[in-house]
């Protein structure tokens, strides 16, 4: 029997969740079967993959999956604790001395997501007394580890300098640390914080730099180091990177890369390193392969340039309104949130999977078909995209 109080509760999460139907913001889970790659089956299906964060191919690559499986064979499938008990194997260390070498840095400290990373350095970084100061667009794990830290929290214009200097001039001298944290390629706008200005500001008014690099690893930068590689920045420019090994390396986990210092520190004061099981095998091979294919295949990183750029200049000739971002991430805008997961779903008939975006992951009005491109897609899997868009190009904005 259940109790009146549950019967309560449940009744109102399912009326919650009626509402959340009828506005259109219901979620629900597709399955994949086999790995992630540009045509896979999707509930059963054959389908053309276009949101998923892929962006190199990497994640069924045959070194990372032969990495991982010689890995689980010989070191088993278990960290078997957290770092700080018995859970720091050997592809631990191997892996921050890859990541330090790749960001050139002088160390690293491997997480077990990027959500994880991020809660860590803002809930240790900063505290009760102290000041963060957060673009206005910046992730959900950036927003939530502002929130946990205690911290005051000051939120200024999506990119807009001009606004972050007025709330740092106007906040005057403050005894306790300030943070400057931001995205460096934004998830679901695909554009860029404007890091060397954003450097300045931090260095002219004594505040931590900290910048989310999870969609510019392995992207942006001659070589996919990302934003630092890209504008030129040296590892001392950005006080705290934190970038993924589950996006376009193909892998799962995070990094934060830094001064000693910081690394000794996050290991010593962040809650959701310490009392976490540790990263296991096959994963940890697999994230050092996919650096390595980096290294190697350059021509994935450029094929990924080229589609982009092809396809934003196509979607312009149709009359769609898209950026011209260096990034694998465009953005279709539709508005209201029923249309587009309407549009969604008719892509899907047509046998292309492209996930729509709506509120609370982007603000009200703004609700978009996310695009997402991927170095194994080939021009004409895009040809029939393109075919697509404009057969309903009335139905965007």
């Amino acid at each position: 029997m259940v109790a009146p109080l549950l019967k309560s509760a449940l009744r109102s999460y399912e009326s919650e969740l009626a509402e959340l139907e009828r506005a259109g913001r219901k979620r629900f889970l597709r399955t994949v079967a086999g790995s992630q790659q540009a045509h896979i089956e999707l509930d059963g299906r054959p389908v053309l993959l276009l949101c998923s964060n892929n962006y190199l191919g990497l994640a069924g690559h045959p070194r990372l999956r032969q990495a991982a499986a010689a890995a689980a064979a010989e070191d088993g499938c278990s960290s078997g604790a957290s770092r700080l008990i018995s859970g720091t194997m050997t592809l631990h260390d191997s892996l921050e001395k890859e990541l330090a070498d790749f960001k050139k840095s002088p160390s690293s400290l491997v997480f077990n997501s990027g959500y994880v990373a991020n809660l860590a350095i803002l809930t240790t970084l900063a505290g009760k007394g102290d000041v963060i100061y957060s673009d206005a667009l910046n992730h959900a794990s950036i927003v939530d580890g502002c929130r946990l830290s205690r911290a005051e929290l000051k939120i200024y214009r999506h990119c807009d300098c001009a606004h972050l200097e007025e709330m740092l001039r106007s906040g005057g001298q403050t005894a306790g640390r300030r943070l400057i944290v931001t995205d460096s390629v934004f998830s679901m706008d695909g554009d860029l914080a404007p890091l060397p200005e954003i450097v300045a500001l931090g260095r002219k008014y004594d505040a931590l730099v900290v910048v989310d690099d999870a969609h510019a690893t392995g992207v942006l930068g001659r070589s996919g180091r990302g934003a630092t590689e890209y504008f030129g920045l040296d590892w001392r420019d950005l006080d705290v990177q934190m970038g993924t090994l589950g996006k376009a390396l193909g892998s799962y986990g995070a990094y934060v890369a830094g001064a000693p210092v910081l690394r000794e520190y996050l290991l010593n004061r962040a809650r959701s390193f310490i009392y976490t099981t540790a990263l296991p095998p096959a994963v940890l091979a697999a994230s050092r392969a996919a650096l390595a294919v980096l290294r190697d295949e350059p021509q994935r990183l450029e094929k990924l340039r080229q589609l982009g750029a092809f396809f934003r200049e196509e979607l312009r000739k149709l009359g769609f309104r898209v950026t011209d971002d260096p990034t694998p991430i465009i953005p279709v805008l539709v508005g209201p949130a029923a249309k587009t997961m309407e549009l969604s779903a008719w892509f899907l008939e047509k046998g292309v999977f492209i996930q729509g975006i709506r509120p609370p992951t982007v603000p009200e009005g703004a609700s978009r078909l996310r695009v997402t491109l991927s170095a194994d897609l080939e021009f004409a899997d895009l040809d029939r995209v393109l075919a697509l868009f404009a057969e309903r190009r009335r139905d965007f904005i």
